[in-house]
């Protein structure tokens, strides 16, 4: 891995950006069918953030901390910073400190494959973190990294200026070449779950409203009235 930061990156369209926040992770994991989700243990450490922005990339070495002190210069108003790891690692590589420099700068939110700590003066900010783990074990500024390359972070492939949409779902990270076409395909989905949601509010039941008993009945699904007849 060459030490390099890259300050210039190319971010995906704000338009897009800005319909993908508003639908959260599940519709645009499904609008990207169904690819670019984090691994569950990917969680937010205060419930009721929604985010979206362009991902700003960090590649960290496991238990450093270095490369995202370095990452701050580099990020813009509305951006997601997103930090990898070479290594597994669930150490507190991010604090309140980094928060409140990152907030100056106007990021949205961090999405970090590592651990968190100070999670009750961070939530108190209202700073949106979701990360591996909280843990209190502190970290050393010794080892370089990069900034604004390709990384990995749980499990998914995230590069510069990719749409990273983040809420009490998960992570899903859609590649900005895709985030207009995801984005008109997710607020396609949610315009159609809001009719249908009016339709079971009014008492249809999805049954009906999917057409399930056909496919339910040749697939052999039998209803009885009693016990004994089953």
């Amino acid at each position: 891995m060459k030490p390099v930061v890259v300050r210039n990156i190319k971010r995906a369209d704000n338009n897009a950006i800005g319909t993908l926040a508003g639908v959260g992770v599940s519709t645009a994991h499904e609008a990207l069918g169904r690819s670019g989700l984090m691994k569950p243990y990917m969680r937010p450490i205060w419930a009721g953030a929604q985010i979206a922005g362009p991902a700003v990339t960090v590649l960290a070495q496991p238990g450093d901390n270095w490369m995202i002190h370095v990452a701050v210069e580099q990020c813009q108003k509305g951006d997601v910073l997103v930090v990898g790891c070479t290594a597994d690692n669930s150490d507190g590589m991010f604090g309140e400190l980094l928060a409140t420099a990152l907030r100056a700068r106007g990021v949205i939110g961090l999405v970090i494959d590592a651990g968190c700590r100070d999670v009750r003066p961070i939530s108190d900010m209202r700073f949106p973190v979701w990360s591996k783990a909280i843990s209190a074990k502190g970290t050393v500024k010794a080892t370089l990294g990069a900034v604004n390359v390709p990384v990995v972070c749980a499990g998914v492939n995230v590069e510069p200026g990719d749409v990273v949409v983040a809420d009490d779902d998960g992570v899903v990270v859609i590649p900005k070449k895709l985030a207009i076409e995801t984005a008109q395909k997710a607020q396609k989905r949610k315009d159609d779950e809001d009719g249908k949601r009016k339709q079971l509010e009014a008492g249809t039941l999805s049954l009906d409203m999917y057409k399930m008993r056909e496919p339910l009945a040749k697939a052999g699904l039998v209803y009885v009235d009693r016990p004994e007849d089953a």
